[in-house]
């Protein structure tokens, strides 16, 4: 039989001809050891020049692509393409990974920089968005990351200067980056006038803000901060791929192959012509350019390298060579000297020389060549072409003999004779042409029986045989030089091949994986001396294998083992070894790269190789290499078994809030009845028989506090063993898998089952889990280990790649993670001596981890000779550093120093499954059911334990089911050694010998059967593991007997005397047993299905019913031993019966949901009504089904959910067990549908069965997977410790709808993206102004005109002062305050000094004593929240967030600022996961973390450390709108949520969120109700305002009182104060004497005192409070703000402004500095926008001064859509809504007159500059004309028609004869007054003089369109009285300054931001002072000041 192992010789990679130039550039630098570093293929090479030497790095899967250089020029970054590519940073000087970056890029990784201290690093992914990503590469750890560019990206590079910018450039753009938090914003760079907007390929960073950057066109564009400012042309003549930066300048290269040096300024100092050198050629073009100090490196597009000393410029040396462009497929070996010669598509052939490493001769041809060949003499080369033709050239001075083309197709194969005679030659056409080479290669044969492509061919030693390949499969012989096709099988096998590179053939068979394409294996080549063959395939691998390989098994299509190399990235073409066998050359396709490989003999691998095995010399017994287990000894049963284990499930428990959600939808028609109330009484888990031994290990330890923790089902046991009681971690929710516990304290870290397994770190004592790890594993976590230090965890999952997470868990963050083994790892161990080393073992796999960065490089261990590979399952590291034990599945340890094994000992029979490193030594135990003690070596064994029944002492809680079972787990502790055996039993054994069992449960297989003993607390189980148990359940907790049966059982139950047991069994046989002895009495067989259900009928036990799934059940005399009757009419197997309690009448299920009912003793089925059946009184109920137990049923129950059900005997109480393994208590009878119960979590999958105990007082329970009995205590109501949570299901209540109020509804159901911009506010139709074709109107104007000069376009007024352009504005003051749908929004800064509040988009912090407001106003939309930091290290430190943003994309993310309320510096800006927007934003007690909730449809919670920009934690909140979260105001890990019918109580744990929901118990009147405010109070007091005016007051999350109506209304805000403790609550209120809208109240909410507003409205709503120094800040729904003093109770208005609705009315006073504004709130306001009002009442000056007030206000009753004021500045006329329009007198705001001839709203109003005319347009597309000197009565006197649409603007002439209206269809009119005929003749319009101009139409303001207006409009526009300037607002919310006229497209402007989406209205003031602008979505008025 052949050697089945791979090869005992290697490869190792000695030299890499080749440098990737093409589609890469900047990838070629200088180390600080000055060696060079570049990529090729798959490789990192660092090339020493001086010693002509390489060094490799080979942690990469596939090409590299681009290359950094840290800036200590040691280590270097270097990024690959690949499906999931990886960035790998390691070091150049000893070739080792030193960090691993995964898990953002796709397809690639195009670009990378370090920052300038080299401590972040920026990449740039090839994705379709080319994310730009930023690392602290260290840590593994992504900080930042962002959409890139539409196209792509070329460079990226940090400011050196500035630590958090960066600039990219790429395909027609360059981008400006700022890092802030976990924010990267990007600005475009303005090419402006300075230069073309084209690509930019290269750049570098200079110092103040200056970058340069190199172009596509050759020149050098200069950039200042985002302003192109100069440009250096014709720096080079061809695009600049590559620019270097450093000490001396900078360094450029182009296409144009020219090198320039520049100095710091930029100022040229030379230029080297690379072409114009000797070395040099035509399309020379360089990629990439290095230079230091006096040397500079070139790399170019056709892989060459160049070393040029500046001194010698003109003298470039080439250092580096290689095939460029097209594929690489010809290699051949010269047959006497160490020389090579390959050929390529870039038509190149190439001569190496092996020994030296280097080229010497190159000749180029005219084709591409496809393969070569040497004559056996060396003198004559063969070529093959592409085009079919081939070529002989002579060696020595490469002149060429013949050119000879017989064939069309490329020629890929050829090879000369062994005797020099023939050349054979290959061609795709499919023949083999025979050409005799001493008559100038005349053909002389055809060898033509192929099918297809020839892929290789060889010749026999003495040249008479030819075999061949071809791209069929086919291998085909032949006689030589005629070609005659040879069949004779006896001839064919005594030829003698004198080489062997054929892929097809029975010697090379095993080269082939299983399941392989014919042409992935490229090429092979044979080494007849070692017995070895070299293969190169499609996946860039180049294997050795034994040869001849052979397959193992002829029916077994597989591969042998081998080992093998990577570094090529894609396909390797060729393979051959060189004459003397002392290298292997391959070659790469796509990376046309040469390698060249040591061979390294047998005899002198171990030793000095192993040692130098680098992560890429990967040795085989590889994953690949399928073994397919034939070459190893037969796997251990219990392991094989154990691997195969699925922990797949159907339904996760993460899935069934979504199945409930669909069931909801789904069901939504159905009315809501009445749903049962939930039972009064509840269940406590008191103990648990079991523990998971059959495929868990090491899950069982000691704390120091000496109790013992172990796992079953979903449970964590702590088990106190002197009391023998147990204590209970209930947080998982599906099985626990596995168990580690923390070096130093009490802490237990499980993992579990799961779709997103999850992992839970909890303390022993408190059981409290501390943090919760998630997001990395799927199926399940199969293995956990702390770290010596216990501050990291590293876990192992159940995915296909078996992936390892390292932890730190307390941070919940994943430090590392790396694909660990693609068949299932058992046990994972961190080193004690290093934190960033593990150890796996594995089914046939140990391997040695080091953590990279955020990966690992792992090292298997090298068996040598010591042993052979083997499945371990078990490690430990030994007490020195490099020491490690791991046990085999033969039973042997094999010891390893580092991964090199020294030996193995044999210490068990079987695997050894178990092992414990003690601070002297070991214990092991294994399947032999032997625990041995050894010493520090495994040298000597010191002690055995065998575990046998006679072993165990008196005080055993159990009884041993076998002697020696296998032992799955030990610990050592306390002076006693704990074991766990397979068999699910936990013994401690002392150390003196005797063992004591402490727990026990059934072994694998699923536990059904279950009975409680009719007289005393003792019950029996059965299960499919085949044995019947019986268990006492006094405080004994024990298993009395036990006994095996034949066949496992699935029921079994007790006669009514408890002395008979009758269990059902699977095979359809069933058996009855005494119960005491469990003797059999007697057994039948009638059936062959499993029996499913078995019961004695009441009474003496006369008959035993036996259902079956066979669909029957069958009735047995007891006494007699007979089968009496058969119930037969189930159309589907039974589920359950029950017997009445006369013995009489049986009850049945079926699994067709049928109910039946049958009568004793011979069956008869009888019909009975559901009246009936709920009067009969039953013996016991088990059923599921009926109308009494309606309500069980789930709402997503399709399957057969319920498995059981059991009753009490007084009736009230049903319990009942599910597939999703819940435990469920319904009040009896369960009526109606889906009925409310209490729910318990313990067991893992399905609960299989339930039953009471005879008296009711414990629920027993069995798990079918998990093999758990568990024991449940039932608590009434009186004695209820702690109520435990009502049932989940109770959310869907109809009937409690949490309470109603308009405000709540409304703002409960604002949807953000209505708001979010870019959507026209007006519903305009028609072509925009700035896409209308312009017509040429028919008389131009002759050129020299004697005409009167034209008149001007707009009048021009105070023309006595100097006309003044506008070049600036500036936000002066905002009248707002956003209080309709936010709350505590308004807060105090310094101590009282100042305010701060927002609206629209801008935050705002007002000075109390001056009155002055300063903004921020970075963000881009509404800001829906704000909050101030109240620890004194960050003071006024305040975050903001706001709706979607949208200034890269429609639709991204929303950011959260952090900022500085003095400063107005950004401090951290965070990008979050909400969409929609943020809803609230809230500080922790150390002001380091920071809770936001969204407005997402999960309304999702985040915690972020706001500083460095992470998240740390996130989990989808409620369903429904969630309003407040807040921290507990000492914590920094506890916070409270409210929203509609929502009230958690949350905990963060690690990176997790936990909540526990309010539990509101049976407190009188109080329910859940939609609570709308949070505040805290001392010992865990948590306060909380409900819609219906009540505070809720919970201690931990439990109600405790009710403090009733605090308010008549909904309680809105509350605010508690650090310093003393107080509460200040704020809701909606009518003002009484007593009430009042805000409250003060104490510490506990008893005493409280109430604040009137006098706002004067009936109701006041208060939204926002906050308490300062004796006074309380105030913030209305309508936009009000006040102070109250406490004392005084007196309130100061601070703030005023309008209320909810747009604002569209806005007029400013012709002469005075007032303006008005009108709102959809139905008011009218007159403002002040002089600074010098002080405004006195009754002679005293008030303290507070605004110098911007609100002068006046006029509630008009109606929506207000316009206004405007006459030119004399006395009247003001308004036009609503309604169509109504009104005129005021402005001294007194008396009505003057009022009219309404329309219906729709009045769009515009406008008065004549005489004084005489009154224009209202309106919505109905009219105008309408009244004289105002006619007196009140407004009688229309002439209206437009023809308008096409509705009016938006309307502007008078200066002599008021004609009027200019602009309409909705984008069209603009003239129209003359007052009789409203419209002018056409351009002409006329062109003379016309406009009083003013507010018109978004006309060729006059064509330019302030932009491009983006597709959605989108202008909305309003204004000229300055001066005529200069126009200021337009549009539906983005920007305020934008052009010129005027402004007549070019898309003209230049400055932009202002601070309106959210739409600015509705602009006005300048009479003097151009200032602008007005008013918002639409924002109700706000903002005041610029022009400068």
């Amino acid at each position: 039989m052949a050697d089945r192992t791979a090869p005992r010789c290697q490869l190792r990679l000695e030299w890499v001809y080749g440098y990737r130039g093409h589609q890469c550039r900047n990838n070629l630098y200088y180390t600080a050891g000055k060696e060079v570093v570049y990529f090729v293929a798959g490789v990192g090479v660092v090339y020493n020049t001086r010693e002509h030497s390489q060094k490799f790095f080979l942690g990469h899967n596939d090409d590299i692509i681009s290359l950094a250089v840290h800036p200590d020029k040691t280590l270097v970054a270097t990024g690959q393409v690949g499906k999931d590519p990886y960035i790998c940073i390691w070091d150049s000087y000893r070739v080792q990974t030193v960090s691993v970056l995964k898990d953002a890029h796709t397809h690639g990784v195009a670009c990378l920089a370090f920052d300038s201290d080299g401590q972040r690093l920026a990449s740039v992914g090839l994705d379709a968005k080319n994310t730009v990503c930023i690392w602290d590469w260290k840590r593994g750890k992504l900080l930042a990351t962002a959409t890139g560019h539409s196209d792509r990206i070329f460079d990226i590079s940090w400011d050196q200067y500035q630590p958090n910018r960066i600039v990219s450039c790429g395909v027609k753009h360059i981008k400006f980056w700022t890092l802030c938090g976990n924010a990267l914003t990007a600005k475009r760079g303005i090419f402006g006038k300075t230069g073309d907007l084209q690509t930019i390929l290269c750049l570098a960073c200079a110092k103040e803000d200056i970058t340069y950057s190199g172009a596509l066109n050759g020149d050098i564009y200069v950039w200042k901060g985002l302003n192109l400012v100069r440009t250096i042309q014709g720096a080079h003549s061809a695009g600049i791929f590559s620019m270097y930066a450093c000490e001396e300048g900078f360094a450029t290269g182009g296409r144009d192959g020219c090198i320039r040096l520049w100095d710091t300024e930029f100022k040229p100092i030379t230029k080297i012509d690379l072409r114009e050198t000797e070395q040099g050629y035509k399309g020379l073009s360089i990629r990439s350019v290095c230079w230091k100090a006096d040397r500079l490196l070139a790399g170019t597009q056709d892989s060459e390298i160049f070393e040029v000393l500046v001194r010698e410029r003109d003298k470039p040396m080439l250092i580096m060579q290689g095939h460029c462009e097209g594929e690489l497929w010809a290699l051949a070996v010269h047959p006497k000297k160490p020389l090579a010669v390959t050929g390529s598509d870039d038509r190149s052939v190439r001569l190496w020389s092996l020994a030296d490493h280097a080229l010497i001769a190159r000749c180029n041809m005219e084709e591409a060549v496809r393969s070569v060949s040497f004559s056996p003499d060396g003198s004559q080369l063969a070529l093959g072409m592409k085009d079919g033709s081939f070529i002989v050239l002579r060696v020595r001075d490469m002149t060429e003999v013949v050119h000879i083309k017989d064939r069309k197709e490329v020629i890929h194969e050829m090879k000369f004779s062994p005797d020099g005679s023939y050349l054979a030659v290959g061609s795709n056409d499919g023949p083999v042409d025979i050409y005799a080479v001493a008559q100038r290669y005349k053909k002389i044969g055809e060898c033509n029986k192929s099918s297809s492509f020839i892929t290789h061919i060889d010749w026999s030693v003495d040249s008479k045989f030819l075999q061949t390949n071809d791209g069929a499969g086919e291998r085909l012989f032949y006689k030589m030089p005629s070609g005659k096709h040879l069949t004779s099988k006896d001839e064919i096998k005594g030829i003698h091949w004198a080489s062997w590179t054929c892929v097809i053939g029975s010697e090379v068979s095993g080269i082939w994986p299983k399941y392989t394409n014919i042409t992935d294996v490229n090429s092979v080549d044979g080494n007849y001396n070692s017995s070895v063959l070299v293969t190169g395939d499609d996946f860039g691998l180049v294997k050795l294998f034994r040869f001849p390989c052979l397959k193992k098994v002829p029916f077994l299509f597989s591969g042998a083992k081998f080992r093998k190399y990577v570094g090529h990235s894609a396909h390797v073409t060729n393979v051959r070894w060189s004459h003397d066998f002392q290298w292997v050359l391959s070659t790469g396709g796509a990376d046309h790269s040469v390698f060249q490989w040591r061979f390294v003999p047998e005899g002198i691998t171990n030793g000095i190789l192993e040692a130098s095995l680098q992560e890429g010399g990967v040795d085989s017994y590889s994953e690949e290499s399928d073994s397919d287990l034939s070459d190893v000894p037969e796997l251990d049963s219990d392991i094989e078994q154990e691997a195969q284990i699925n922990y797949d499930r159907q339904v996760y428990k993460e899935d069934l809030p979504q199945l409930k959600q669909q069931s909801k939808e789904k069901n939504h028609s159905v009315p809501f009845l009445k749903r049962e109330r939930a039972p009064e009484d509840s269940l406590k888990l008191q103990f648990i028989h079991g523990y998971r031994g059959y495929d868990c290990r090491n899950n069982l330890f000691y704390t120091q506090a000496g109790e013992v923790v172990y796992h079953i089902a979903a449970v964590a046991v702590v088990y106190n063993r002197q009391q023998h009681s147990q204590r209970l971690y209930l947080g998982h929710d599906d099985d626990i898998l596995s168990l580690s516990i923390h070096p130093v304290k009490d802490y237990v870290a499980t993992g579990q089952v799961g779709r997103d397994a999850a992992i839970h770190v909890w303390d022993t004592q408190t059981l409290k889990c501390l943090s919760l790890l998630k997001g990395q594993h799927q199926r399940g976590v199969c293995a956990l280990d702390f770290s010596a230090d216990g501050k990291c965890l590293a876990s192992v999952g159940l995915d296909d790649n078996h992936a390892i997470v390292f932890w730190d868990w307390k941070k919940g963050e994943k430090l590392a993670t790396t694909r660990g083994h693609k068949d299932k790892i058992f046990v994972v161990k961190c080193n004690p001596h290093h934190v960033d080393r593990l150890v796996t073992v594995g089914m046939k796999h140990i391997k040695f981890w080091q953590q990279t960065g955020g990966g690992f490089t792992s090292k298997r261990g090298t068996f040598g000779s010591a042993g052979k590979l083997e499945t371990m399952m078990s490690v430990s590291y030994g007490r020195m550093e490099e020491l490690v034990f791991s046990g085999a599945a033969t039973g042997d340890i094999y010891i390893w120093k580092e991964t090199l094994l020294l030996r193995t000992v044999k210490a068990h029979d079987g695997p050894v499954f178990a092992m414990h490193a003690l601070d002297k030594g070991f214990v092991t135990g294994g399947k032999d059911g032997i625990v041995a003690l050894w010493d520090d070596m495994f040298e000597r064994c010191l002690k055995t334990y065998a575990i046998k029944r006679a072993a165990l002492s008196a005080s055993s809680k159990g009884l041993l089911l076998e002697d020696n079972p296998s032992i799955r787990a030990i610990s050592l502790g306390h002076g006693h050694i704990l074991v766990g055996t397979k068999n699910g039993e936990i013994l401690e054994i002392d150390k003196s010998g005797p063992m004591t069992l402490l727990v026990q449960g059934h072994m694998e297989g699923e536990v059904w059967g279950l009975a409680a003993h009719p007289l005393l607390p003792v019950c029996a189980t059965v299960s499919d593991d085949k044995t019947l148990r019986i268990w006492e359940l006094s405080s004994q907790h024990r298993m009395l007997a036990v006994r095996k049966l034949k066949k496992g059982g699935r029921c079994c139950a007790f006669s009514p005397d408890g002395k008979a047991l009758a269990v059902g069994l699977n095979d359809g046989s069933f058996l009855v047993v005494n119960a005491d002895t469990v003797e059999d009495m007697v057994s039948f067989h009638h059936r062959k299905e499993m029996i499913s259900d078995i019961k004695f009928s009441r009474e003496s036990g006369k008959y035993l019913a036996v259902a079956s799934h066979d669909n029957f059940v069958d009735i047995y005399n007891v006494l007699t031993s007979k089968r009496v009757g058969i119930c037969k009419g189930a159309s589907s197997y039974i589920t359950h019966i029950d017997w009445d309690s006369r013995g009489k009448l049986l009850q049945v299920n079926s699994g067709a949901k049928e109910q039946l009912f049958f009568e004793a003793p011979r069956g008869k089925r009888h019909i009975i009504r559901i009246a009936e059946i709920e009067k009969i009184e039953w013996d016991t109920w088990t059923c599921v089904l009926g109308p009494t137990c309606e309500g069980i049923w789930p709402m997503h129950s399709d399957v057969t959910v319920v498995n059981a059900a059991s009753l009490t005997k007084d009736r009230t109480l049903l319990a009942t067990g599910d597939d999703f393994g819940f435990v469920k208590l319904f009040s009896y009878p369960v009526k109606g549908q889906h009925a409310k119960f209490k729910k318990y979590v313990g067991h893992s999958a399905q609960v299989t069965n339930v039953q009471w105990l005879h008296n009711d007082s414990v629920l027993l329970t069995v798990g079918g997977a998990d093999t758990a009995l568990m024991i449940w205590t039932r608590e009434f109501l009186g004695i209820q410790e702690s109520k435990l949570v009502d049932s989940e299901e109770s959310d869907t209540d109809a009937e409690e709808d949490g309470g109603y109020d308009s405000d709540v509804a409304r703002e409960k159901a604002i949807d953000y993206t209505t708001k979010i911009y870019a959507v026209s506010i007006r519903e305009m139709e028609g072509t925009k102004p700035h896409q209308q074709q312009k017509e040429v109107s028919v008389e131009e104007r002759p050129p020299v005109s004697r005409a009167a000069p034209q008149p001007e376009k707009l009048r021009k007024n105070n023309v006595n002062k100097k006309k003044k352009l506008v070049e600036e504005l500036a936000l002066d003051h905002v009248f707002g305050y956003r209080g309709f749908d936010c709350r505590n929004n308004l807060h105090y800064l310094n101590d009282g000094a100042d305010i701060i509040f927002h609206t629209a988009a801008a935050g705002i912090v007002q000075n109390l004593s001056t009155g002055s407001q300063s903004f921020y106003l970075e963000h881009t939309d509404d800001i829906l929240c704000l909050t101030v930091n109240q620890h004194p290290k960050y003071k006024n430190v305040v975050a903001t967030s706001q709706i979607g943003d949208m200034t890269e994309f429609p639709g991204t993310t929303p950011t959260i600022h952090i900022w500085d309320a003095m400063s107005k510096q950004t401090l951290s800006m965070l990008r979050c996961f909400h969409t929609k927007g943020v809803n609230y934003v809230n500080f922790s007690a150390t002001g380091k973390l920071l809770v936001s909730v969204g407005v997402d449809p999960e309304h999702t919670i985040t915690v972020w450390r706001w500083q460095e920009g992470a998240k740390v934690a996130s989990r989808g909140g409620h369903l429904e709108r969630i309003f407040v979260v807040e921290f507990r105001p000492d914590s920094d890990t506890q916070f409270v949520s409210v929203g509609v019918k929502h009230m958690k109580f949350w905990t963060l744990a690690g990176s997790a969120l936990l909540y526990k929901k309010g539990v509101i118990g049976s407190m009188e009147d109080a329910k859940m109700q939609t609570m709308l405010s949070v505040a805290f109070g001392a010992n865990n007091l948590t306060f909380t305002g409900a819609i219906n005016g009540d505070v809720y007051v919970w201690k931990d999350h439990f109600l405790v009182r009710l403090v009733a109506k605090a308010h008549t209304g909904p309680v809105f805000t509350m605010y508690t104060t650090l310093r003393d403790g107080l509460i200040v609550t704020g809701g909606k209120e009518r003002p009484t004497k007593e009430g009042g809208a805000v409250k003060l109240w104490d510490q506990e909410m008893k005493r409280c005192r109430a604040f009137q507003l006098e706002t004067g409205q009936l109701i006041e709503c208060v939204r926002s409070v906050c308490r300062g120094k004796g006074k309380i800040l105030v913030g209305t729904k309508d936009g009000e703000i006040l102070e109250v003093g406490e004392k005084n109770a007196a309130s100061n208005l601070l703030i005023d402004c309008h209320m909810e609705g747009e604002i569209w009315g806005l007029a400013t006073h012709p002469s005075k500095d007032i303006f008005i504004s009108a709102s959809n709130d139905g008011t009218a306001r007159i403002w002040d926008l002089s600074d010098k009002l002080s405004v006195c009442w009754g002679g005293v000056s008030l303290l507070r001064v605004s110098p911007q007030k609100l002068v006046n206000k006029v509630s008009l009753g109606h929506p207000a859509r316009c206004a405007a004021y006459s030119p004399d500045g006395e009247m003001v006329a308004i036009g609503m809504r309604n169509g109504e329009f009104v005129v005021l007198l402005v001294n007194s705001l008396k009505v003057w007159g009022k009219k309404r001839d329309r219906k729709s709203a009045i769009q515009d109003i406008r008065i004549s500059p005489d004084n005489r005319f009154l224009a209202v347009g309106s919505q109905e597309h009219t105008v309408d004309f009244y004289d105002l000197t006619q007196g009140t009565t407004l009688n229309r006197i002439g209206y437009c028609k023809d308008i096409a649409s509705f009016v938006i603007q309307m502007d008078f002439s200066a002599d008021s004869r004609y009027i200019q209206v602009s309409t909705g269809a984008y069209k603009r009119q003239v129209h003359e007054v007052p009789l409203g005929k419209q002018i056409t003749d351009p002409a006329v319009i062109e003379k016309i003089t406009w009083a003013t101009w507010t018109s978004i139409l006309g060729d006059e303001v064509i330019g302030i369109w932009p491009r983006n207006a597709d959605k989108a409009d202008v909305n309003c526009a204004c000229v300055t009285h001066a005529g200069l300037n126009i200021v337009t607002g549009d539906d983005f919310g920007l305020v934008k300054l052009f010129d005027f006229p402004c007549t070019e497209k898309f003209a230049k402007h400055k932009r202002y931001f601070g309106h959210s989406a739409h600015v509705t209205n602009i006005r300048f003031s009479h003097d151009d002072k200032f602008v007005v602008s008013t918002g639409g979505d924002d109700c706000s008025v903002f005041v610029w000041r022009c400068l």
